[in-house]
């Protein structure tokens, strides 16, 4: 007897459409999960930047002419976006990091501290980043010094 004869479902109703996996338009965005998703995609920007670097201390001895050209594509201001995003890639990366430190001890698992750090990380690395550019562009000094 087949789960229909037995007053089951009936094969005349067509069957839901659902998704084969949990996929993101299933859920609704959090800042944890949002934050995750932005550490691999820092993560891979900081493997870019790298290459970054790279080519920078390749120029560095393949002469002036290798180093000027690297200077000048990086002095531009589609450069200047690009390191920007590379520092801020790197101090996000970095604070996210000792987030997930914490998590691997015990701590800050309960959900309001969790979205807490969340926030915390995300505005924490913009000020950073900020400063550091602030710093690095000779637009703050210490004590009259310029770094």
């Amino acid at each position: 007897m087949s789960k229909t004869e037995a007053g089951g479902a009936s094969a005349a109703r067509p069957a839901r459409e659902r998704p084969l996996s949990p996929h993101l338009q299933i859920y609704r965005w959090t800042i944890p999960m949002a934050l995750s998703i932005t550490h691999r995609a820092t993560g891979a920007a900081l493997g870019v930047g790298g290459l970054l670097l790279a080519w920078w201390l390749i120029s560095l001895s393949r002469g002036p002419g290798a180093y000027q050209l690297v200077m000048h594509v990086l002095g531009a201001w589609y450069g200047r976006v690009v390191l920007a995003g590379f520092t801020w890639a790197i101090v996000y990366h970095l604070l996210n990091g000792i987030r997930h430190l914490f998590w691997d001890v015990g701590y800050g698992y309960a959900v309001p501290t969790a979205r807490g750090s969340g926030w915390f990380v995300l505005i924490a690395s913009v000020i950073l980043t900020a400063a550091l550019w602030a710093v690095g562009l000779g637009l703050v000094t210490f004590g009259g010094v310029h770094p």
